[in-house]
């Protein structure tokens, strides 16, 4: 549109991005007219560098404008869950919720107050719940939660092998691969960077061998792949140790490498071949756990091991689960018995992928050298804030067991009142159920939304917040880079909404704290960017990257994790004891804890396919991403919602005998909870599984049927050895609803 006519039209474009915890982060241009987002518009970068949005920024003006969108303050006026609300006044609220925070504080202490943030604003100045707890800090303390329910048993099995979470390569580097094993990967719907299915197509153009081992085939399997392994949820580590029996028989393993770059590789080989425990784990024991055939694992692990290089591509889907870090170290130990660590065209394993470059997690959590676990006991994590105060956590898959135990479940305090903003912790994490319960027993709950979200039915007090096209802040990537955002506000404020950080500071003023938030959006900006070297390095000019909204880091080459410790290993270690890839960990091993041991290993778990509950809930329950919405966010978006009903995927082989066709409202239940939803009667999805996207709201009708859809409504509120949320070892059963 020329100059002319958009003054004429009065519309301008702003330079902006989204803030979801969706796997990419796109340029966007927005079309603005009278404060309303009028036409949307992705990035115009020449090729091979433009940056594709994908349905969800598609659809964003009709998230931001969406009718549903909270616009002003409310009370609760009905029964906690009914969702039935009267609006208030700002001062209301406000003074209702520091009036809370300072009558549970003197009654029962600053233990008593639950702080629950989580990923929904994925930026520098308004990221979610920051604020927060820096005013609950000067305000005397708090307890909070601990653990990335997607990626936790990945960050442990990275930092127990390698000392570091940046364990991905430029998906360039994809480019250099001779062969690519998805595992458990689906960026066509969870993106994993903005262009990664661009990049694996090119390398599959480039020829590339793709071969995608999941229950499912998914989008990215039917878009790339030219194999398709099926496989049982929760054995996949099972095959992976396979895989290495047939390598060390063979004598197709990298000895030199192991030799020079690892430790502990002796004790995985003698639990690989039966020496410790007397059970040679060959493909035909792993072929009786997983599914696959064990002329196919053979086949697999021969071409892993002798195609050079080669991508182990292990995602975070199977590392949700009760295996979830064994999954991961397993898939860095093959990585490095085919030495393909460090390589151009290879890949380290460990499930993040994320690069060091303008990369949004930037600090490991566990401090190298120190045990990747809970040091304060089995459910109690304790941290030191800046100000020295020791800051209480909790497991977030066992969030709301620990509301309704309290001390007498083991919890470090017996919690009151609740305090959330930037998530739906009652939909996105186990058994929705009892956090519904949970909440009900809460003396108070306040909630910062954008939605009347199926937690938000829950609360006492609802503060409608700003979207990300309502503030200014800086965006990183997730999680593959290399560039910076600038994402410039196009609206302002619609309705009556506040900013996390403007409700934190007013509310400061009520809790008798002074100078909280003594800056405007632009000049805490501005302080930010001079406080942070790395952005510093990259951005050499502040006002030209507000005008062009990115920063497009140059790179020589490709990222490749771990290069220079394996190119230079004297003056690069790895950052672990050892200095090394341990494949054998002395701080797992000084955990003596049954469910971390000191190699990777498969064993069984609760709720996976041999546990005895198998007899009365036959099927195995796996809740992938779906492709219309961010978790739980955009659910509300009609456009989304039409390109792909939310349905349970089953097997033609489980429905028929229970006399399921396609299209036929079923139930899906367990012992924790019954949902409802269509069947998709599929051969894309092995026999024994079926599958529930998750982020579908929750919404239990009268008898306690989740109409919703729910996936989490059926799954387990407990996490793994190593932190994992088990959002993906669930039994359930499936029957057609009787009219």
């Amino acid at each position: 549109m020329s100059t002319a006519r958009l003054k004429e039209t009065n519309v301008r474009i702003v330079r902006a991005t989204s803030a979801f915890d969706c796997g990419g982060r796109c340029p966007l241009r927005l079309h603005v007219k009278d404060n309303v987002i009028v036409r949307m518009e992705g990035d115009d970068a020449e090729e091979p560098g433009q940056l594709r949005t994908c349905l969800r920024c598609r659809a964003y003006r009709q998230y931001i404008h969406h009718p549903e969108r909270l616009m002003y303050p409310q009370k609760r006026t009905g029964p906690k869950g009914a969702g039935q609300f009267a609006r208030i006044s700002w001062d209301e609220a406000l003074d209702t919720l520091a009036g809370e925070l300072k009558r549970v504080k003197q009654s029962y202490g600053v233990g008593a107050i639950l702080l629950m943030t989580g990923g929904g604003y994925l930026a520098s100045l308004h990221r979610g719940g920051s604020a927060a707890q820096r005013l609950l800090n000067q305000f005397g303390g708090y307890v909070t939660h601990y653990g990335n329910i997607s990626s936790e048993g990945a960050v442990w099995a990275s930092l127990t092998q390698y000392g570091s979470v940046m364990v991905g390569n430029s998906r360039e580097d994809l480019l250099n691969s001779r062969l690519i094993l998805l595992w458990g990967w689906d960026p066509a719907r969870m993106i994993s960077g903005t262009n990664t299915m661009y990049h694996l197509i090119r390398a599959k153009e480039n020829g590339a061998r793709v071969v995608a081992i999941d229950p499912r085939y998914h989008d990215t399997a039917a878009t790339v792949a030219h194999q398709w392994i099926p496989i049982r949820p929760g054995t996949d580590t099972a095959v992976m140790v396979a895989m290495a029996q047939v390598m060390i028989r063979e004598g197709l393993h990298d000895q030199a490498f192991l030799d020079r770059y690892t430790v502990g590789f002796d004790r995985f080989k003698a639990y690989v071949l039966g020496v410790e425990d007397g059970i040679e784990k060959t493909p035909a024991w792993a072929a009786e756990i997983s599914g696959v055939p064990a002329d196919t694992i053979v086949a697999l692990a021969r071409t892993y091991a002798t195609t050079r290089p080669a991508a182990l591509m292990d995602c975070q889907g199977p590392a949700r689960s009760a295996m979830g870090e064994q999954y991961n170290r397993c898939a860095a130990t093959l990585c490095a018995m085919t030495g393909n660590v460090g390589r151009p065209g290879g890949s380290a394993g460990g499930g993040l992928m994320g690069i060091p470059v303008a990369h949004m997690f930037r600090a490991p959590g566990i401090p190298a050298g120190k045990n990747p676990f809970e040091l304060e006991g089995p459910k109690v994590k304790a941290t030191l804030d800046i100000r020295k105060r020791v800051i209480k956590r909790i497991h977030i898959n066992t969030l709301f067991d620990a509301i309704l135990q309290g001390k007498k479940g083991g919890y470090p305090s017996d919690i009151r009142m609740a305090w959330s903003m930037c998530n739906n912790y009652l939909n996105q994490t186990g058994n929705s159920n009892k956090a519904a319960r949970a909440l009900k027993g809460l003396e108070f709950f306040a909630v910062q939304e954008l939605f009347m979200t199926a937690q938000a039915r829950y609360a006492d007090l609802l503060l409608p917040v700003t979207s990300a096209a309502e503030r200014s802040d800086f965006m990183r990537p997730w999680p593959s880079g290399p560039y910076f955002m600038f994402s410039n506000r196009a609206l302002a404020p619609l309705g009556e909404c506040k900013s996390d950080l403007q409700i934190a500071g007013e509310l400061a003023e009520r809790l008798g704290i002074e100078n909280f938030n003594p800056y405007g959006e632009e000049e805490w900006l501005r302080r930010l960017f001079e406080g942070n070297s790395d952005l510093k390095t990259h951005v050499p000019d502040y006002e030209a990257f507000k005008r062009t909204g990115i920063q497009r880091v140059q790179l020589k080459e490709p990222v490749v994790a771990f290069r220079k410790q394996i190119e230079d290993p004297e003056n690069h270690p790895f950052e672990t004891p050892s200095g090394k890839i341990e494949i054998y960990s002395q701080r797992a091993a000084d955990i003596q804890h049954p469910l971390c041991p000191p190699i990777p290993k498969y064993m069984p778990t609760p709720e996976d396919r041999s546990d005895p509950l198998a007899a009365k809930y036959p099927l195995q329950l796996i809740t992938p991403h779906p492709r219309n919405r961010v978790h739980s966010e955009l659910y509300k978006v009609e456009w989304l919602r039409e390109t792909e009903p939310h349905r349970v995927w089953i097997n033609a082989s489980d429905a028929a005998p229970r006399g399921i066709a396609d299209g036929d409202m079923v139930h899906v239940f367990n012992d924790r909870g019954r949902i409802a939803l269509p069947a998709f009667v599929t051969e894309r999805i092995m026999p024994g599984v079926v599958s529930v996207f998750e982020g579908a709201w929750y919404a239990p009708d009268e008898k306690g049927i989740d109409r919703g859809g729910c996936a989490n409504t059926l799954t387990r509120d407990a996490y793994s050895g190593g932190g994992a949320a088990v959002l993906n070892t669930s039994l359930v059963e499936v029957v057609k609803e009787q009219s």
